[in-house]
C-alpha cells in the first residue's frame, strides 16, 4: 500500500513538473560547424575583448557535449549532426541512418562528379527519424538553412538519409516532393531551405554547369511546380512572399562566401548578392512563424569549419561573429511576439571541435590574431630559438615550417595569413574534445551537465512535448 502511495506521489510530481515547464511551440537549433571552445573564446576576444560577451554567452543554460561517433574518437560533421537530429550514434560519413550503416563510397557520374547513388549496398542500414521530420508530422513548419551547400552534411542530416555524405545529388533529390528519390517522411516538403550549391539541383551544361546533374532533372523547376518560391540572391529572398515555401540557393556551384569576403569593399561576384546568415534566419522565421502550430528551424554557420580546416583563423573568427549575430537577430525577432520566449526554445551548439589552441602567455588586450606579447613586459614573446610566434596556432595542418623564422604583425594580421601548425598534414583535422551547448527560452532548463550528443535529440523531443 505504501509503495503504491509513493509511486502515485512521484507520478503526480513528475506530471506537475512537466506541466510547469510546458512545451516549446518553436525550436531554433543553431549549429556552429567546428565551433569548439577555443574558437568561441578567440572570437569573443576578437570582437569584444577579454571582458566582453558574445550574444551566445548571454544564454543562461549551458551544457557540455560529447561528440565521438560510432566508429571514431574524432567525428566528422555527418554523424555528429545526425546524432543531434536522430539520437543515434552512426559511423563517420553516414547521415541519419541506423548505427550499423556502412559509409559506402558514392559512385561518380560521367563527368567525374561524386554523388550519384544513395545506399549502394542492399540492406545497408535503415533511415532513422529526424526531429525535423517528427515536427513536420506534428503539423509544424520546418526549415534548414546554412552558409554551406544545402546538400552539405549538416543541413542534409535534417532532411535526408544517406550512406555517404558525398552523395550530394541523391541528397538534393530527397528534398523534392513527389520526385524520384523523395524522402516521404517530409510530408509536403521542407518549408524553408537556404544555402549554396545550386549545381546539385540543376542539369549539367558543358559550358555553364559542369558540376550539374547528369540525370537531366531541374529540381528547382520541380520545386516551383510544388509551390516553392525560388531565390538566387538576397534581393530575391527579401522579395519572396512569407505565405509560400522558399528555397534559396545563393551560390551556383559551392558554399556561400566567407563573411570576410561577403562584406569586403567592394564585394565581387556572388559575394555581392548573397544574404547574411542573420538575414536568412529572420526571413526563415517570418515564413515559418505563419504556421499556428509552431516550427523547427536549423541554422548552420558552416564556413567556420572550412576556415579552420584551412588554418585561416581570421576568416573562422569573422564567420563565428556572423553566426553570433544571427543568434541575436533570431532572439530579437522571436521576442517581438514572444517577449519572454515562453513558447520558443533557442539552442546553440557545435558538432565538433578543431585543433585551434592559445599559445604562450599573451598580454591582456593584445590583438588575438597578432604575434604574442608577454603579459609582464608587453614585448614580443620568443620561442626557444628567439623567434616571435602568434597567440593562435593549430595542432596540425599544412603550415609547419621546416625552420621557424620571425613573424611580424603586418604579416599575421593579413586576411589570408595561415597560422602555423604542429603536425604537418595536408589539411587541419577536427578535434575530439567536448563542445559547448547554450540554451534559452522554453524548457531551456533541461539542458545541463555533460551529455552525449545523442541525448540532445531526446531533450528536443521533451521540449516539444513529443
Amino acid at each position: 500500500m505504501k509503495r503504491h502511495l509513493i509511486a502515485s506521489l512521484v507520478a503526480l510530481f513528475l506530471t506537475e513538473v512537466t506541466s510547469a515547464q510546458g512545451t516549446a511551440k518553436n525550436i531554433i537549433f543553431f549549429l556552429g560547424d567546428g565551433m569548439g571552445p577555443s574558437t568561441v573564446t578567440a572570437s569573443r576576444i576578437y570582437k569584444y575583448g577579454e571582458d566582453g560577451s558574445l550574444n551566445m554567452d548571454k544564454l543562461e543554460r549551458t551544457a557540455r557535449i560529447k561528440t565521438y561517433s560510432n566508429d571514431a574518437q574524432t567525428t566528422d560533421s555527418a554523424p555528429s549532426m545526425a546524432a543531434y537530429m536522430t539520437g543515434v550514434k552512426m559511423n563517420n560519413e553516414v547521415i541519419s541512418m541506423s548505427s550499423e550503416t556502412v559509409a559506402t563510397v558514392p559512385t561518380k557520374d560521367v563527368n567525374g562528379n561524386l554523388g550519384v547513388n544513395n545506399c549502394a549496398a542492399t540492406g545497408n542500414g535503415v533511415a532513422v527519424a529526424t526531429i525535423l521530420e517528427l515536427a513536420k508530422a506534428k503539423g509544424k513548419a520546418v526549415g534548414s538553412i546554412t552558409t554551406t551547400e544545402l546538400t552539405h552534411a549538416t543541413p542534409a542530416a535534417t532532411y535526408a538519409h544517406i550512406c555517404n555524405r558525398n552523395a550530394q545529388f541523391a541528397i538534393a533529390a530527397q528534398a523534392v516532393p513527389g520526385g524520384a528519390g523523395y524522402n516521404t517522411a517530409l510530408g509536403d516538403g521542407v518549408d524553408v531551405l537556404m544555402g549554396g550549391g545550386r549545381n546539385h539541383f540543376t542539369p549539367y551544361d558543358a559550358t555553364s554547369n559542369k558540376a550539374g546533374r547528369v540525370d537531366g532533372r531541374n529540381l528547382l523547376v520541380e520545386l516551383a511546380a510544388k509551390g516553392y518560391t525560388i531565390a538566387a540572391t538576397k534581393a530575391d529572398m527579401l522579395a519572396a512572399p512569407n505565405d509560400k515555401k522558399l528555397i534559396g540557393l545563393y551560390s551556383t556551384k559551392s558554399h556561400l562566401e566567407y563573411e570576410l569576403d561577403r562584406t569586403a569593399t567592394p564585394a565581387v561576384g556572388e559575394a555581392a548578392t548573397q544574404p547574411s546568415l542573420a538575414e536568412m534566419t529572420t526571413k526563415a522565421m517570418s515564413i515559418l512563424s505563419r504556421n499556428t502550430n509552431g516550427y523547427f528551424l536549423m541554422v548552420e554557420g558552416g564556413r567556420i569549419d572550412h576556415a579552420l580546416h584551412a588554418t585561416n583563423a581570421k576568416r573562422a573568427l569573422t564567420d563565428t561573429i556572423a553566426f553570433d549575430d544571427a543568434i541575436k537577430a533570431a532572439i530579437d525577432q522571436a521576442k517581438l511576439t514572444d517577449p519572454t520566449l515562453a513558447n520558443t526554445l533557442i539552442i546553440v551548439t557545435a558538432d565538433h571541435d578543431h585543433t585551434l589552441a592559445f599559445n604562450g602567455y599573451g598580454k591582456r588586450g593584445n590583438p588575438i590574431l597578432d604575434i604574442n606579447r608577454d603579459y609582464k613586459t608587453g614585448q614580443p614573446s620568443k620561442d626557444a630559438d628567439g623567434n616571435t610566434y602568434t597567440t593562435l596556432v593549430f595542432g596540425n595542418g599544412p603550415n609547419r615550417p621546416n625552420l621557424r623564422t620571425n613573424l611580424d604583425s603586418a604579416a599575421v594580421l593579413a586576411d589570408n595569413y595561415l597560422q602555423e601548425t604542429g603536425v604537418r598534414l595536408s589539411s587541419e583535422t577536427h578535434g575530439g574534445g567536448d563542445v559547448k551547448l547554450l540554451a534559452t527560452g522554453s524548457n531551456a532548463k533541461i539542458f545541463k551537465g555533460t551529455i552525449d550528443n545523442t541525448k540532445v535529440f531526446s531533450l528536443l523531443k521533451t521540449a516539444f512535448g513529443f
